[in-house]
């Protein structure tokens, strides 16, 4: 399989005078670029804001490309995202995944949870999750409370641990990213890569090297 890549959002790295129109026009120049899925981290936004950003996202989409909602299930179902990313601040994956399953709707949903370390890796796939965003693998400043990088090695340890795909992040970007699938990982999630100035042609060239090495 191709490996993953994953745009996480960030409106308030933009800067600008119209976030939410911004970010969601951000979003579809990255799926028009090749990203195959789209993670809404905007955990203060109000809802109903949240509910039409996330509409207005799976209403662009291209192709395949998957809508997730960070730590929101109730916007996530309401919207017909393609799933939830729960935190550590969030409802547990157990819970999540029980609920889905109460409603017959798991197969057509993914749970997703951060992770740093294995041990939240092994707990994460024992309670149903779809697949994890382990890391930060690299430095990065949106990473620095999680502590230092985990590095490469680490990543690996992870990925051979689990069966379920490992999305690395943190500090990801073109010329790392390849590290990261050589590592094992099913693929690679990024907000930086995305956002910066000359993204859609950096994002492009990076998808090049992932969908092509």
């Amino acid at each position: 399989m191709k490996p993953i890549v994953c745009y996480v959002t960030d409106r308030k790295a933009l800067g600008a005078t119209d976030p939410a129109g911004s970010l969601l026009a951000r979003i579809r120049a990255a799926m028009g670029a090749g990203a195959d899925w789209v993670q809404i981290r905007e955990r203060d936004m109000p809802a109903r804001e949240l509910l039409a950003l996330t509409k207005g996202a799976i209403g662009v989409r291209h192709g395949a490309a998957h809508v997730l909602v960070n730590d929101r299930l109730d916007v996530a179902v309401a919207a017909g995202a393609a799933g939830v990313h729960l935190g550590g601040a969030s409802v547990t994956a157990g819970e999540v995944v029980r609920w889905l399953r109460e409603q017959n709707a798991l197969a057509e949903f993914s749970v997703g949870v951060s992770c740093h370390s294995l041990e939240e890796a092994r707990a994460a796939e024992d309670a149903g999750a779809s697949y994890v965003f382990f890391g930060p693998i690299f430095d990065t400043p949106s990473k620095k409370s999680y502590g230092p990088p985990q590095g490469i090695a680490k990543l690996a340890e992870v990925c051979a641990a689990v069966r379920i795909p490992v999305i690395a992040i943190g500090g990801v970007s073109e010329e790392n990213a390849m590290d990261c699938v050589h590592a094992g990982a099913a693929g690679i999630a990024a907000i930086r890569m995305f956002q910066e100035s000359r993204a859609a042609e950096t994002l492009k060239r990076a998808i090049v090297k992932l969908h092509g090495g």
